[in-house]
């Protein structure tokens, strides 16, 4: 069950069209656990590869997807809140109104053109977007093998602009047993970026691999 929601503890999650997106989902589903509020954007790539990749039915429209994910999460009243792709009036859109930290998660190869770019021609990438004119945390998770030199030209300018890439590339050390835990791994990583409380991974040193 989610802790006592916190709102003062407010953090975006953008899922977009790469392989993965079950990285975004457990996210989503661990920051509601620890309390979190969540501003949720999911691309209509992702939502093709939700169901490509996931048994979840997933619906296209808003607030029909924030209330069957909200149900599934376990979510409290105003915990979660999802935008679509054209809401210029959502919080995320303003410097004056989004939160201090966002996470693309997957990040498709597109997504991440288009933020180093500073295209803005939808509501995820106006998001980033803000994120970086305002320097706050900005975490893409790249999904994609192999990097061209444009990824890696990409992911090079956005790290010089103050954004975090943490590639979806999980360790062994901790002995995975199951794909679950594979997810986890990139999932407690994204989390300790964010300072949010998380016991899916056992630190480095901490017990004995």
């Amino acid at each position: 069950m989610p802790k006592q929601l916190d709102y003062s503890q407010t953090i975006t999650i953008a899922i977009t069209g790469a392989s993965g997106v079950q990285y975004g989902l457990r996210l989503t589903q661990c920051l509601i656990n620890e309390g979190v509020r969540v501003y949720l954007m999911v691309s209509k790539a992702a939502q093709i590869v939700i169901a490509t990749e996931t048994d979840l039915k997933l619906p296209a429209q808003a607030a029909k997807m924030k209330q069957y994910l909200s149900e599934k999460f376990s979510a409290k009243s105003g915990q979660l809140e999802v935008f679509g792709k054209e809401d210029w009036m959502a919080p995320v859109a303003s410097g004056s109104g989004a939160p201090s930290q966002m996470v693309v998660c997957p990040c498709s190869t597109g997504t991440l053109s288009a933020i180093a770019c500073g295209a803005s021609n939808n509501l995820i990438e106006r998001a980033a977007d803000v994120a970086l004119k305002e320097r706050r945390k900005l975490i893409l998770v790249p999904r994609e093998t192999p990097y061209s030199e444009i990824h890696l030209e990409h992911m090079l300018k956005l790290t010089r602009m103050g954004a975090v890439i943490i590639p979806a590339s999980p360790g062994f050390y901790n002995k995975p047993q199951t794909l679950d835990d594979l997810v986890d791994f990139i999932v407690a990583r994204i989390l300790d970026h964010l300072g949010v409380e998380q016991k899916l991974v056992e630190r480095w040193g901490r017990s004995e691999f």
